[in-house]
């Protein structure tokens, strides 16, 4: 990338990164070609992590808990004053939109690497930002946001706006606490639940109301302003592709923009940026719909750096970091609007801890094994190592892959390979999801808009390949297998009968479904295998210096592989899944309380249990709420899987629940008891 020219202001000597994960390693990236000293903040579980060994000092700031680490703002502080460190950089979420961070740090003779309090508090609150856009002339979405509204006002203006609407918090992003409501009935349960999110990720519950706009398209426009009056935009970014409301995959350009609505969108978004005064690298946010892509509205604006920042340094060639740090120095802006362009197309996956094929619900675990991929024109920004653990303190989000390409086919194209190329054993991830989502028809099109994730649901989730069982039953075949020349036959697993080899058998249970038995005869690297009832192919199977090669039937696969305890893992074209050896039904999940005719109701992930909806006696119904579960920032609720009486309660508000903890039984009502009911 080139790097910005150096006026006569001097750079800073020290700089403390207030974040954790891929983007305080980011940071510490670009802080170390400048030659500026890094200082990483870590708490409790981040101990040993990653960016705290990149970074030149790591100084401890407190518990697991963000509040009582990275939130926490007297800790931060004090471990910049404790290290010298002259400016802060705050990276994005936590608290990077934190007005009072930023004034904080202001009166401690620190320089807060990002706008000015003013331009915060005008631009991190929603409802402010609409209007203060809208007085200057910059379109907006339609809805009410009046400041302090509380249920009554906005189920009214919800009906006034007319339905489908978005209920957005006011404070924060993400898509946190965002609900889509459809009918009037649901607006009570979704208000609640928006604004417990809400206050659990931003500590402010308030709420705006918004039209839903039909088939939506998420364009975001980067700028840059110094603090001479200079204000650029570097392009477009397309963020369509979401689910949940949070992005998944971002790219620049976008495929839908031609040169004429570029320039009216970053002229929009440059003209937000300049009514606030705004200094540093900021996002201005717009939605269009498909079916009118002649009109957008404005969003929000993002005051910091954005995580699909990469896309834009790729097809632009400008550090935003280094370009951020230098605005903070006070140093000019070398770049006139007209010295901008945009050259080839740039593409990044976002890889969560996640389990598509469970609902994409959070993972949790120790990474045994990493491949992170490289190449020319392939970037990876991460915080992983072999050994991190992963936890369900903060937010899923593991690392990006990014691919460069003359056009937009080549970059995908090779997104998808360097996808293939990455190895993540110890936890469910969603690179293989990511990889079914870029060979979808509509996205290889660039027919893109923010439902497509959620329209194609589960036809983006195969099941991971059968075939891995038999490479389970082969590669302890191999294992077990004698390595001398000369061989007793009673040595070969499964013994032998006149005429031909016996069977060896195991019963494998691949996560989440039920247990297999899995036969093999023969030697590994000739041999004969039936996965359930299907009838015996031939396999082989062999090792090379990091992969397990296997054959089944004329197919060949390359698998990565750790051992976890009880655990084999096994990754392929960058998907990982979890095999156990078994004799009976061991996982919770497939015991007799576990089923659903027992009605017990068991934890779908590690995390925290913030709401209790039930008491142990009362009747409830299928598909009653009983008890909100959140894991990495988000909300999880847990129904009753049939009528009857909830006989058993372990959990209260506050209390921290493991994966398949039985947490409350149903006990079905008797015809007695249903008439009663």
């Amino acid at each position: 990338m080139t790097s910005q020219p150096r006026p006569s202001n001097p750079l800073f000597d020290t700089v403390l990164i207030a974040n954790r994960g891929e983007i305080a390693v980011r940071v510490a990236r670009t802080l170390r070609d400048l030659g500026i000293r890094s200082v990483a903040v870590y708490s409790d579980a981040d101990t040993g992590a990653r960016h705290t060994e990149v970074a030149d000092v790591a100084v401890h700031l407190g518990g697991s808990a963000a509040a009582e680490s990275y939130l926490n703002i007297e800790r931060v502080l004090d471990a910049a004053r404790r290290t010298g460190a002259q400016a802060i950089h705050p990276g994005y979420g936590f608290l990077a939109e934190n007005a009072a961070f930023a004034r904080d740090c202001e009166a401690a003779g620190i320089v807060f690497i990002g706008p000015s309090v003013s331009a915060i508090e005008a631009m991190g609150d929603k409802i402010r930002a609409k209007q203060t856009v809208q007085a200057a002339g910059v379109p907006v979405v339609p809805g009410r946001h009046d400041v302090g509204m509380d249920d009554a006002a906005v189920i009214a203006a919800s009906h006034e706006v007319g339905f489908p609407v978005l209920l957005k918090p006011s404070a924060g992003g993400g898509g946190k606490g965002m609900r889509r409501v459809a009918e009037p009935e649901a607006l009570a349960e979704e208000i609640a639940g928006a604004r417990r999110e809400a206050r659990s990720s931003f500590g402010d519950d308030a709420l705006l109301v918004e039209r839903y706009v039909d088939r939506p398209r998420h364009i975001e426009i980067q700028v840059l302003a110094d603090n001479y009056g200079t204000v650029v935009h570097l392009g477009e970014r397309e963020c369509s592709l979401q689910r949940r409301h949070q992005k998944i995959i971002e790219e620049a350009p976008s495929p839908l923009l031609d040169a004429e609505m570029r320039e009216a969108m970053g002229s929009a978004a440059v003209e937000a940026a300049r009514v606030v005064g705004y200094v540093g690298a900021g996002t201005v946010e717009f939605i269009l719909s498909a079916e009118k892509p002649g009109e957008f509205f404005f969003l929000e604006m993002n005051t910091r750096l954005q995580v699909e920042h990469p896309v834009t340094e790729l097809v632009t060639g400008i550090d935003l970091v280094e370009a951020q740090i230098r605005v903070a120095a006070g140093q000019p802006l070398s770049l006139t609007q007209a010295e901008i362009t945009l050259t080839g197309h740039a593409i990044e996956a976002r890889v969560y801890a996640e389990d598509p094929v469970r609902g994409f619900l959070p993972s949790a675990g120790r990474v045994l094994d990493l491949h992170e991929p490289t190449g020319e024109h392939v970037r990876v920004d991460s915080s992983l190592s072999i050994g991190t653990v992963i936890g369900t303190d903060y937010d899923p989000m593991l690392s990006k892959v990014i691919a460069w390409g003359p056009d937009r086919e080549a970059a995908r194209r090779r997104l998808l390979g360097a996808l293939a190329d990455t190895v993540i054993l110890g936890l469910r991830t969603n690179v293989g999801y990511l990889r079914a989502l870029l060979a979808d028809p509509a996205v290889v099109a660039g027919d893109l808009d923010t439902g497509l994730v959620e329209r194609r649901g589960p036809d983006l989730v195969p099941p991971f390949d059968q075939g891995v069982l038999a490479a389970a039953a082969l590669l302890r075949l191999l294992e077990l297998e004698p390595t001398s020349e000369i061989v007793d036959p009673f040595d070969v697993p499964g013994g032998w009968r006149v005429g031909q080899p016996a069977w060896a058998s195991w019963k494998m249970q691949l996560a989440g479904q039920e247990p297999v038995t899995v036969r093999v005869r023969g030697r590994a690297a000739a041999a004969e295998v039936a996965v359930g009832d299907a009838d015996p192919v031939p396999a082989s199977a062999r090792w090379d210096d990091r992969y397990l090669h296997v054959t089944v039937a004329g197919r060949r696969s390359r698998y990565a592989y750790a051992e976890d305890g009880d655990l084999a893992w096994f990754g392929l074209d960058g998907d990982a899944v979890s095999i156990r050896e078994t004799d009976a039904l061991t996982a919770a999940r497939h015991s007799d309380d576990a089923s659903e005719s027992t009605g017990a109701v068991l934890a779908p992930m590690p995390g925290t249990v913030t709401l209790v909806r039930a008491e142990p006696g009362e009747t409830v119904h299928k598909g009653q709420a009983l008890i909100v579960v959140e894991a990495m920032k988000m909300e999880h609720v847990l129904t009753a899987p049939l009528d009857g009486v909830l006989s058993e309660l372990s959990v209260v508000a506050g209390q921290p629940v493991a994966m398949d903890e039985k947490l409350a039984l149903v006990v079905s009502a008797g015809p007695a008891e249903a008439d009663r009911a």
